[in-house]
C-alpha cells in the first residue's frame, strides 16, 4: 500500500494534479529486521530520526479527534437532530505537510502526516506523589496511536489500536478536508463537485460515516442530502479478494470506540440491507454475504461497495 500510495504521490506531482496524500505520522515503521543465529530479531525502526528533516509542522491546522465516550441524541422543537457527545477521550491530531517534487517538473505533491498528541494536562498531584507511570497514563493512550505502523491486531488491544488509527487519521483528514472547503465557499452543498477522496483499500473505509457525521450533525442536512454527497465523493481502491485483506471489524469494538460512527453504520447498512432484500425477493443467502453488518461483524469491503462511486 505505501508503495502504490508513492507512486500516486510522484505521479501527480509530475503532471500537475492538485492531490494531497493523507495518513499517520508514524514513529516506527514496521521493523528492522536483523538474523541472530538463524531468526528473525525484530528490532524498532525508527525512521523520524533521518525523516522527520523534511517534515513541516502546521500547527494552526491540529484538530481534536473524540475516542469512546457516551453519545446522546435527540430531535429539537424544529425537528433538527441534536447529537451529545460527552465523556470521550480527546486526541489532537498534529498535521506535518512533506513536499513531493515531480519529475522533470516545477510541481509539488503535498503529503499530510497526522500526529497524535494529547491535549490533556500531566497530573502534577500524581507526579508529585511518586505515582510516574500513572501520570502519564491518559497522554500514553493518546500518544501510542502514532507510535508504530501496523501493530499486531492477533489480540484485542492491537484490534483497538489499530481502530483507533484508523479513525484518528480518517477524522483529522475529513475535518481538515472539510474545514477549507467552507472556508472558501460557505457551504458544503457542492462539496462533491470539488474533491474526490480515494480510500487505499479497507484502512481508510471509516471516512464514510466520518463524513456522514460531519454533514449530519455538524452541518445539519437530512440524510438523503448527505448520502448523497457522501457517495459521490469516495471512491475506492481495492488491492486483493483475499479475505484476509478485506476488513471486518468485531461490532462491539466500534461500539465502544466510536460509538456515534456505529449508529450512522446501523442506518447505512439497514437501509442498504432492505434494498438487497427487495432485490433479491427476501432470499437472504444472497443478502447475508453482501451485508454490511452480519453476525456481529461490521464488513469494511461490503461498506465501500455501498457507498462509493467508483471502485479500481
Amino acid at each position: 500500500l505505501g508503495r502504490l500510495a508513492a507512486c500516486y504521490m510522484d505521479g501527480m506531482a509530475t503532471d500537475g494534479v492538485r492531490g494531497t496524500g493523507y495518513s499517520i505520522r508514524y514513529e516506527h515503521g514496521i521493523f528492522k529486521q536483523k538474523i541472530v543465529e538463524g531468526q528473525q530479531v525484530e528490532l524498532p525502526d525508527s525512521w523520524l530520526s533521518t525523516g522527520e528533516v523534511w517534515q513541516i509542522p502546521a500547527m494552526d491546522e491540529t484538530r481534536e479527534v473524540k475516542i469512546g465516550g457516551t453519545v446522546d441524541t435527540y430531535f429539537d422543537d424544529n425537528g433538527k437532530l441534536i447529537v451529545n457527545y460527552h465523556d470521550y477521550t480527546p486526541v489532537l491530531a498534529v498535521p506535518y505537510d512533506m513536499p513531493i517534487s515531480g519529475y522533470g517538473t516545477n510541481n509539488i505533491a503535498r503529503l499530510r502526516l497526522w500526529k497524535a498528541q494529547s491535549p490533556i494536562a500531566l497530573d502534577m498531584k500524581l507526579f508529585s506523589s511518586g505515582e510516574y507511570l500513572k501520570a502519564l497514563e491518559k497522554h500514553a493512550l493518546a500518544e501510542t496511536i502514532s507510535m508504530v505502523l501496523y501493530p499486531e491486531d492477533n489480540h484485542r488491544e492491537g484490534q483497538s489500536l489499530r481502530l483507533k488509527q484508523q479513525y484518528f487519521f480518517v477524522s483529522a483528514t475529513i475535518q481538515s478536508i472539510v474545514r477549507k472547503h467552507r472556508a472558501e465557499y460557505g457551504t458544503l452543498r457542492n462539496f462533491h463537485l470539488k474533491h474526490v477522496i480515494q480510500i487505499n483499500d479497507t484502512h481508510p473505509t471509516l471516512a464514510i460515516p466520518e463524513l456522514m457525521r460531519i454533514l449530519l450533525d455538524e452541518e445539519g442536512y437530512g440524510w438523503d442530502e448527505a448520502w448523497y454527497i457522501v457517495t459521490h465523493t469516495i471512491a475506492y481502491t481495492n488491492h486483493t479478494v483475499l479475505a484476509e485483506a478485506l476488513e471486518r471489524w468485531p461490532q462491539q469494538l466500534i461500539e465502544k470506540w466510536l460509538p456515534r460512527i456505529w449508529q450512522i453504520l446501523i442506518e447505512i447498512s439497514n437501509r442498504y440491507q432492505r434494498a438487497l432484500t427487495d432485490y433479491f425477493h427476501g432470499d437472504l443467502s444472497k443478502v447475508a454475504p453482501m451485508a454490511i453488518i452480519w453476525g456481529g461483524e461490521v464488513r469494511m469491503a461490503n461498506l465501500c461497495v455501498c457507498a462509493c462511486f467508483k471502485i479500481n
